[in-house]
């Protein structure tokens, strides 16, 4: 069987459907996976793919085959992977999905008890390599495929870290973008006080509607339309996996993962004084100044979420933030919920006589540039020369990627894991600043050889 060595990224596998990833090539992956877990029982999950069943057969076919007790924990978003893996005694959980990307595409995230991620540097590298060694001989015993609902489970330790009494009849509305919230938030919101308006809530891997990538601007016009429509109190839209949440505030605008992430380190401190709150490297200087008012503990720390999760469980820190809508708790797992993320946010909400707005604007004080992508050739050589670029630079760290400080603004350029992209990121005090800098940043970035992708 042949695989194509590049579906397997640092933190999942992922490819198109049926060149790259089909039931063939996940046949190959189930008796890797055994090769290097040798689990006795595996959970599996999956999004809306049209793919997702066809796939989710292949491993199951394979691990019954050599006795291994299978649970399908049928349709449900990441985050149910980690309550699985969080509080069931499966050796493996995998979550079949391609996240945000379009409909040609599936994937796989694996994920061991606690929950552990599985990614390049623990286990999917040697899966991949283990694939030629092809099947294992069937044992004489099969496993036991058994069909296991945790949605009540779920719901129960999801509204358990919300504070329910303080709930108000906010007027929301919610865009599944057809991805699996469109099954979760209906299930956890039932019996709240909210007034619930939702668009696009029907499982449809076709996604119809629009793409479940909220950080394309297209894809939320609808959102912003209908919030201004109805006079909403906010919006609130999410990947197709739903473990990234995203908010829209009642003005209709995009509130930054930065502002997100502020706004909730903001709650948990008023909550818990004293506690330590990680944030990426991408996110703004406001974070860590939000962090210090409030009186808690700030580190920041490198993308991705199995670096976060890593570092939660080692420092014990209450709540980490990601500029790109990845949001996770130490009460879950050290890990993320857009379920939990957006009952927060409400009970936020619903506790402040501003509105969302009018937070959003006390904390949007730094221009920032959104992440800017280019392709390069030789990522480490462009990484180098801008590391060595900015002799008169305040300081230049190396959390992720090249982060360059100077008084009035600061920059990031790193190599993006799941794409062969190098990400610039850009924050001033002024447009102005903003502006001319990003200018001559993009302008460096291509005379080393970098095509901006649009």
């Amino acid at each position: 069987m042949t695989v194509n060595p590049k579906i397997f990224k640092d933190y999942d596998i992922r490819g198109t459907y049926p060149d790259q990833i089909n039931g063939e090539v996940m046949t190959g992956v189930a008796y890797a996976i055994v090769r290097k877990f040798h689990p006795k029982t595996v959970a599996i999950v999956r999004d809306m793919r049209l793919s997702g069943k066809e796939i989710r057969d292949a491993f199951v076919n394979v691990f019954i085959s050599l006795g291994i007790h299978v649970f399908d924990v049928g349709l449900a978003g990441t985050e149910m992977q980690y309550f699985v893996a969080g509080t069931k005694d499966y050796d493996v959980v995998l979550m079949i999905s391609a996240s945000h990307n379009p409909p040609e595409y599936n994937g796989l995230k694996v994920v061991k008890k606690g929950p552990i991620a599985v990614t390049s540097d623990s286990g999917l590298y040697e899966i991949r390599d283990l694939i030629s060694q092809g099947p294992l001989p069937q044992s004489p015993t099969k496993g036991v495929l058994t069909s296991v609902d945790y949605l009540t489970e779920w719901r129960k330790k999801v509204l358990s870290l919300v504070d329910i009494p303080t709930l108000k009849d906010l007027n929301i509305v919610v865009d599944a973008g057809n991805g699996m919230a469109g099954k979760l938030v209906p299930f956890a919101f039932d019996g709240l006080p909210f007034k619930l308006t939702t668009m696009y809530m029907d499982l449809d891997g076709r996604f119809p509607n629009h793409v479940p990538n909220p950080l394309i601007e297209t894809n939320t016009a609808d959102l912003k339309k209908k919030i201004l429509e109805i006079g909403a109190d906010v919006g609130i839209t999410f990947d197709g996996d739903a473990d990234r949440m995203f908010l829209i505030d009642d003005k209709g605008r995009m509130v930054s993962g930065t502002i997100t992430t502020a706004l909730l380190a903001r709650y948990f401190l008023t909550k818990s004084p004293g506690e330590l709150i990680l944030y990426n490297a991408i996110c703004g200087r406001i974070v860590p100044q939000i962090i210090e008012k409030y009186g808690g503990k700030s580190k920041r720390v490198r993308v991705g979420h199995s670096y976060i999760k890593t570092y939660m469980r080692e420092t014990s820190a209450i709540f980490a933030g990601e500029h790109s809508g990845h949001y996770y708790y130490r009460e879950f797992f050290a890990a993320e919920s857009g379920v939990l993320s957006a009952l927060l946010v409400l009970s936020l909400l619903s506790t402040e006589t501003k509105k969302l707005s009018e937070l959003v604007d006390e904390l949007d004080i730094y221009p920032a540039s959104g992440e800017i992508n280019f392709t390069v050739s030789d990522i480490p050589a462009v990484a180098e020369k801008i590391k060595t670029g900015f002799p008169d630079a305040k300081s230049v760290d190396e959390v992720d990627g090249i982060s360059v400080w100077y008084k009035n603004y600061w920059f990031n350029v790193r190599a993006s894991k799941t794409e062969p992209l190098l990400r610039l990121n850009v924050e001033a005090d002024t447009e102005e600043i903003l502006e001319a800098k990003t200018n001559e940043l993009i302008a460096k970035i291509e005379s080393l050889g970098g095509k901006r992708k649009e």
